[in-house]
């Protein structure tokens, strides 16, 4: 009996190490979003050197990680696998479409490359870094108003309808539901209703209301907040602590008076 319980034990010691093997080569969560992230960067470097055939089997690789993910756990909620499904697919047509020209196929992969940080990062997302251009170029747009320059006014502004297309699957990702739409409503505004808002020389409210609107998303997206649900837990948590020791002070101060009170009537009776 005590053979067999001995084999067995050297049978575990000897598997223990390829257990552990094993468990070493599972890949987490943050390892697979890493990998996908290395994959979109990737892409947007071999479309930056026209290598498109290399960035189309890199594109296809990362689909079927991406789906192996998705199938395999929660790693991503619905609405960042339909955006970034999305992202992905416009990329693929970027770069496979003869029609579409360089810069468009850089600024489409872009767009993919940025979503999928998004999503990926932690507090410092790459789309971010678009706030010079983005603000640059919408603030031309307003000077361009107001020197009544029609022709810069619609070169500055289709600049920044597509700077804010490349950040706008983003957008969906991180910032609220509903400051998005209201940004989103703002820049629909400006390019469905451009010639009055030309000949009114910006004049309307939503031009100022979007550039305020933009340099807030920029602002204060990563700002740190604690969680409402982290700050009652301080608060609860603290509650305690200060009603424990008051009550333990409390009890220090009662039992010091009773020992004073003590000491006092033996010193009496003598």
């Amino acid at each position: 009996m005590k053979a067999k319980l001995v084999m067995l034990l050297m049978i575990l010691i000897l598997l223990l190490p390829i257990s552990f093997s094993v468990y070493a080569d599972q890949k987490t969560p943050a390892k697979e979003l890493d990998e996908l992230d290395t994959l979109s960067d990737e892409v947007l470097q071999l479309v930056r050197s026209e290598r498109y055939e290399d960035a189309k089997k890199i594109l296809d690789y990362f689909s079927n990680q991406f789906s192996t993910v998705t199938v395999n756990g929660s790693l991503f909620t619905l609405d960042e696998q339909r955006i970034l499904t999305g992202a992905h697919d416009e990329a693929i047509e970027a770069i496979t479409n003869p029609s579409i020209d360089s810069d468009q196929r850089i600024n489409t992969v872009t767009k993919f490359r940025l979503a999928v940080d998004a999503v990926s990062s932690g507090e410092q997302p790459l789309w971010t870094q678009m706030e010079d251009p983005v603000m640059t170029t919408y603030r031309d747009m307003k000077d361009a108003i107001i020197s009544e320059d029609k022709e810069r006014f619609n070169e500055r502004l289709d600049a920044f309808l597509s700077l804010y297309q490349i950040i706008n699957p983003s957008l969906k990702l991180d910032v609220s539901t509903t400051q998005f739409q209201e940004l989103n409503s703002l820049v629909e505004f400006l390019n469905t209703y451009r010639l009055q808002v030309f000949n009114q020389k910006g004049t309307q409210e939503e031009v100022g209301q979007l550039e305020a609107e933009l340099q807030d998303v920029f602002n204060q997206l990563y700002e740190d907040e604690a969680d409402p649900s982290l700050w009652w837990v301080i608060i609860s948590t603290g509650s305690i602590i200060i009603l424990t020791l008051s009550y333990v002070g409390w009890r220090k101060y009662l039992g010091d008076k009773a020992e004073k009170r003590q000491a006092k009537q033996k010193r009496d009776k003598i």
